[in-house]
């Protein structure tokens, strides 16, 4: 009887050329996600990009075919896309389009071509990013938290505890401003770094005292705490109020009533009011 080889079987490795009309981000995430399933150690990457015109198409399936390769890409031009099919049929390189079949069915339901501009991708992805980067932001510097980088923010809100500081930090976040927030907090001295940036960076909030403690009453309701007495009596509301407008008039912030506002309301006033919209 034969006895079977123990030889390990030789390694076959597969080129995969990253073809874009840009910087082939987008392409290459969508291949690495794909990738994921399977043994990366026997892939390679090639990354092809900036490939703006018929030659440099051929020449990308050209190189594939060299090495026994397959070619996945991105290319807005529908000319282009035409070249590359055409040209993996003839060198019979396996030729994946990445985005042709989206940009096509979205052409027929949306009735509209599309814009197809070079490396539109890769902007969404920087204003993606971008917008990340002001919701970390947000969240970092939520309720006074990191006052020594508050000269890092676009936009400081202030006021007393529930004027809506938290979600129009947010909501502003993902309009892509950097936005910390400070509550004032009766007997207690702001963080002296807030008054030590721009003021015209500063929005102060206010509030109808009766309505603010409905507000007050009914967040106890729902955490199921009873003690009302130091933090939502009338009494006590209409001082907070009180103490905190006397800190606004005193360093000339841009002050806002947002009794009767929704978020988004409140949040397109301040963007006028600081001049970006």
């Amino acid at each position: 009887m034969e006895s079977k080889s123990n030889s390990p079987k030789p390694e076959r490795f597969r080129h995969i050329f990253v073809v874009s009309d840009a910087t082939g981000h987008t392409c290459e995430l969508v291949v690495k996600a794909a990738l994921s399933q399977f043994d990366t150690s026997m892939a390679i990457l090639h990354k092809v990009q900036y490939v703006r015109d018929i030659q440099q198409v051929k020449k990308a399936v050209k190189d594939a075919s060299n090495v026994n390769g397959i070619v996945a890409f991105t290319l807005v031009s529908p000319e282009l896309r035409k070249t590359m099919h055409q040209e993996g049929i003839r060198l019979a390189v396996p030729a994946i389009d990445i985005m042709g079949p989206i940009l096509t069915r979205l052409t027929d339901l949306l009735e509209i071509s599309p814009l197809a501009l070079p490396g539109l991708f890769r902007h969404l992805d920087e204003d993606y990013f971008a917008r990340i980067e002001t919701i970390d932001f947000a969240v970092n510097h939520d309720d006074g938290a990191k006052p020594e980088e508050l000269n890092l923010a676009d936009l400081v809100l202030v006021g007393v505890s529930r004027t809506s500081k938290t979600p129009i930090s947010i909501y502003l976040s993902y309009r892509e401003y950097k936005v910390a927030n400070v509550p004032i907090v009766l007997g207690f001295e702001p963080p002296h770094q807030l008054y030590e940036i721009d003021k015209n960076k500063i929005v102060a909030m206010t509030i109808n005292p009766n309505r603010l403690q409905a507000i007050r009453m009914a967040r106890l309701s729902r955490l199921k705490i009873h003690d009302i007495d130091s933090y939502s009596n009338i009494d006590r509301i209409e001082e907070e109020i009180k103490y905190s407008i006397q800190i606004f008039n005193k360093m000339g912030w841009i002050v806002i009533d947002v009794t009767s506002k929704s978020i988004e309301e409140s949040s397109t006033l301040i963007m006028e009011l600081i001049g970006k919209k």
